[in-house]
């Protein structure tokens, strides 16, 4: 007397539910790549055929508010002001215990060069490198 199973396991595997879960994968990290922005500042750069390949620890970016004639300045790409004041004291606590520190400065083509020099010379004073950023022509 043989016995027969009537249910027969089939040894097939459903791609459908894998496929889905990719698309919502690379749904996801698309929409999240797309927020990461590193300088959220929207700055008219300088063009300039020099690059330098220097990774700085610190982005300093200075934008002009022309009906204004005011200035603000923004730590790494930050979207709240900094005061001019804060900048010296929150660049040392930044950079302190770097080896051979550097300062990227981003700043709009419409500051005056007084304010880029005050930022000079404030790297100048704690001997930091400073790197003026430019737009690649």
């Amino acid at each position: 007397m043989a016995i027969k199973r009537r249910a027969k396991v089939e040894m097939n595997f459903s791609m459908s539910s894998m496929t889905d879960l990719v698309f919502l994968l690379l749904i996801f990290f698309l929409i999240t790549s797309t927020l990461v922005n590193p300088n959220a500042l929207k700055l008219l750069l300088p063009k300039s055929t020099n690059q330098v390949n220097t990774k700085p620890e610190v982005s300093i970016s200075i934008k002009h508010y022309v009906e204004s004639n005011t200035f603000s300045y923004h730590i790494n790409g930050e979207q709240t002001p900094v005061p001019f004041s804060q900048i010296e004291p929150l660049i040392q606590a930044s950079l302190q215990g770097t080896e051979d520190p550097t300062v990227s400065l981003h700043v709009d083509r419409t500051v005056p060069m007084e304010q880029v020099v005050n930022v000079m010379n404030i790297a100048k004073r704690n001997q930091y490198r400073i790197i003026l950023a430019t737009a690649p022509e």
